[in-house]
């Protein structure tokens, strides 16, 4: 175990699941997650919402704007780097125009910071639009693009509901080790489809609350569409992918006669109910949607800490 923490940088940050669950030290349906040594030392994200969202959770500041503009102000000599890359280009839900969409595209940000910082890991979360046969080819250049770099990097499929996660979520974690450093080995799922955790078991708890915008039970009013965001959870299962682009559609609660709240929202995708919401209702799904559920994040980084403790002799 290294003496201090080891330092972490932050890209498309969003509201900060990732980076709650690299940081630990938080409590979900009555589970302690452990505080992990780790310091966030920079953080960045474009949207303001989401900004102020992050800045109302952590005890550091960071950098809004477009990370292009704010590259070369990465710190080097940096033991981690975590990033979601946008996926509207690559997701099913979006426009499907690849790596080379002007949003997916961004992922060459994370190549430059990490050709200019060189941590010991890094970490990239997409969505599993990106193993589709039509993605093929920007999958390969990803890969490609981070290979280049000079490290050992490998790329898995992960359902979140196995890390403890109420939700039918799945995503690709991309990850690369220094030749330094033992090769990444994912964490063992510790759930099985038998147990995942129900939505019931999530959120019940919450159903006679009343509105309380302060602790962001406050959830929408649209009426039920054909198109999106008419599906009624399965009290059995747990809760459908929160997305973050239903424009107020969201998914039906299993039992009421309402749209989930973003709390329940919240719960579903693992934060704890100390994370504050200071947003609206349209931000505050967005960025809900555009989380990486920080329990199954915790998960990860638990998997990172034994490849940064155990570099090679």
């Amino acid at each position: 175990m290294a003496e201090t923490n080891y330092k972490m940088v932050s890209l498309f940050s969003g509201c900060g699941g990732m980076d709650l669950g690299f940081l630990g030290g938080f409590e979900f349906l009555g589970r302690k997650y452990t505080r992990n040594p780790i310091d966030i030392v920079w953080s960045n994200e474009l949207n303001p919402s989401a900004c102020k969202t992050y800045r109302a959770n952590f005890g550091h500041e960071i950098i809004c704007g477009d990370i292009w503009e704010h590259i070369d102000q990465v710190p080097g000599n940096m033991d981690i780097l975590v990033g979601g890359f946008p996926c509207q280009d690559i997701s099913i839900n979006g426009k499907m125009a690849g790596a080379n969409g002007a949003r997916s595209g961004l992922y060459r940000a994370m190549v430059e910071a990490i050709r200019n910082t060189k941590p010991k890991v890094f970490i990239a979360e997409n969505v599993k639009g990106l193993l589709l046969k039509t993605n093929r080819e920007s999958l390969e250049q990803i890969l490609g693009d981070f290979n280049s770099l000079g490290y050992n990097v490998s790329y898995a499929l992960y359902h979140v509901a196995d890390y403890d996660v109420p939700q039918l979520r799945e995503r690709v974690i991309i990850v690369g080790t220094s030749k330094d450093f033992p090769e990444f080995i994912p964490p063992a799922p510790t759930r099985s489809r038998e147990n995942w955790i129900t939505v019931k078991d999530a959120i019940d708890d919450l159903r006679d609350l009343e509105k309380d915008s302060s602790f962001g039970h406050i959830w929408s009013l649209a009426k039920k569409s054909s198109e999106q965001g008419g599906r009624v959870m399965d009290a059995s299962k747990p809760g459908y992918t929160i997305r973050a682009e239903c424009h107020g559609n969201i998914q039906f609660h299993y039992d009421l006669p309402r749209r989930i709240s973003m709390r329940e929202a919240a719960r579903i995708q693992s934060f704890p109910d100390s994370f504050i919401l200071p947003c609206g209702l349209r931000e505050t799904e967005r960025q809900l949607g555009n989380a990486v559920p920080p329990v199954f994040a915790w998960h990860l980084a638990q998997a990172v800490l034994q490849c940064l403790d155990g570099k090679k002799e």
